[in-house]
C-alpha cells in the first residue's frame, strides 16, 4: 500500500511539472511573437534606386534581428521587421542616418505599424 501511495504522489508531481512547463512555453512564445515589430520609415537623402535605397535594405538588412528590409526610392520609404528583443528602433534609426559616414540618409519619420499598409507597401 505505502507503495502506491509513493507511486501516486510521483505521477502527480511529475503531470504538474510538465502542464507548468509547458504553460511557461506558450508565456515564452507570447513574449517572441509581441517581440516582433514592423516598422516604416521615410527616409531623406536617397538620389537613386540602385546606389542608395539598395544599399540602406542591404546594410539594415544585415543588422542582429532584422528580418524583413525593404527600401523604395520612388516612395522615399523603407519597410523593416526587427526583433525588439534584439534591435530597438531607436538603433535601427541611428544606422539607417549613419550609413555612408551619416553626411546622405536621414530618417524624417518613423512609426510602428501593425502591419504594412498596401497603399505603402513596397512590391517586389
Amino acid at each position: 500500500m505505502n507503495i502506491i501511495k509513493h507511486l501516486l504522489i510521483a505521477v502527480l508531481t511529475i503531470s504538474m511539472i510538465s502542464c507548468k512547463s509547458e504553460s511557461v512555453k506558450k508565456v515564452e512564445n507570447i513574449a517572441v511573437v509581441k517581440s516582433i515589430q514592423h516598422l516604416e520609415v521615410n527616409i531623406e537623402g536617397m538620389t537613386c534606386e540602385i546606389g542608395c535605397a539598395k544599399l540602406i535594405e542591404s546594410k539594415v538588412h544585415k543588422l542582429e534581428g532584422i528580418t524583413y528590409s525593404k527600401v523604395s526610392f520612388e516612395n522615399k520609404i523603407g519597410q523593416f521587421t526587427f526583433d525588439a528583443n534584439k534591435i530597438s528602433r531607436e538603433e535601427l534609426t541611428k544606422n539607417i542616418n549613419g550609413i555612408a559616414g551619416g553626411d546622405l540618409y536621414k530618417v524624417a519619420s518613423s512609426q510602428i505599424v501593425n502591419e504594412f499598409s498596401s497603399t505603402t507597401e513596397i512590391k517586389e
